[in-house]
């Protein structure tokens, strides 16, 4: 009798590129940005994560993108096509910093906006780095002011407008973090508490997918000797004053040494 199975396995290709152990990454986008950024960073990869806070929609991240410094590999990640503009200006603002909202008006970008500020975006990085490659994805993160209708259609926006992009645009890869979420992991049980955001666990999930789908052999090499070095340089002893600690907290450093310098970190 074969197994049950009790989920829908999403099928990755490996993506047209990889990431190296040295690549410069840049992360732009909703809070999953941030948290797939988060763990690049941790794991020691040249990371800078949303440099001038949290960005949903195309437009905002081109204003970031506009901004940056090059990169080797970026990371683009949509939240909402849902944008907000400042009466005063007519411009679309990043953040309404807690101004009242009869300041600002909504509005919703067509695909073809959310298609025009995103090849925008490639553009300008190509402008910074000719060579650079770069990753679309959208956020699995749904939006309860929407309505569950209304986030869906502004995914759907998004989901038009990036596979618009990955087909007229070499060197520009779609990684599929909203389907993981909405098939492989369809359960609240991968869920944080507010049943929207995804759970650690989840982003654990998506991050190693993602890793699977793009990284090098070297950086996994990298990642894996990386891993020891830092659990111990975060172990919390029962006794920190202790001459045993003492030593073994200076190998470890020694350990972080050694692989700093073979990396050219």
């Amino acid at each position: 009798m074969s197994s049950l199975q009790l989920n829908t396995e999403v099928a990755i290709e490996r993506l047209p590129f990889s990431i190296a152990p040295t690549d410069r990454l840049l992360f732009v986008g909703s809070c999953f940005a941030s948290e797939i950024g988060r763990r690049f960073a941790d794991a020691q990869f040249h990371t800078v994560v949303n440099p001038y806070g949290v960005m949903y929609n195309p437009a905002s991240i081109l204003h970031t993108v506009e901004k940056c410094e090059a990169a080797d590999v970026a990371v683009l990640t949509l939240g909402t096509n849902h944008v907000y503009i400042l009466n005063e200006t007519g411009e679309i603002v990043d953040n309404c910093c807690k101004r009242p909202q009869r300041l600002f008006t909504e509005r919703v970008l067509t695909v073809t906006e959310c298609t025009g500020y995103l090849q925008q975006c490639i553009e300008k990085l190509r402008s910074f780095n000719p060579d650079v490659n770069v990753v679309l994805t959208v956020s699995p993160i749904r939006y309860r002011k929407y309505g569950f209708h209304g986030s869906q259609l502004s995914k759907a926006a998004l989901l038009l407008a990036t596979d618009e992009i990955v087909r007229s645009n070499a060197g520009v890869a779609y990684f599929p973090a909203y389907e993981l979420m909405n098939d492989e992991l369809r359960d609240y049980r991968f869920y944080k508490p507010d049943m929207l955001h995804p759970s650690e666990q989840a982003a654990d999930y998506i991050f190693k997918r993602f890793c699977d789908a793009v990284l090098s052999d070297d950086a996994f090499r990298f990642m894996d000797e990386w891993q020891p070095i830092a659990h111990a340089l975060n172990h919390k002893p029962f006794n920190p004053d202790s001459e045993e600690y003492k030593i073994f907290i200076e190998h470890a450093k020694e350990r972080e040494r050694q692989f700093r310098m073979k990396w050219k970190l």
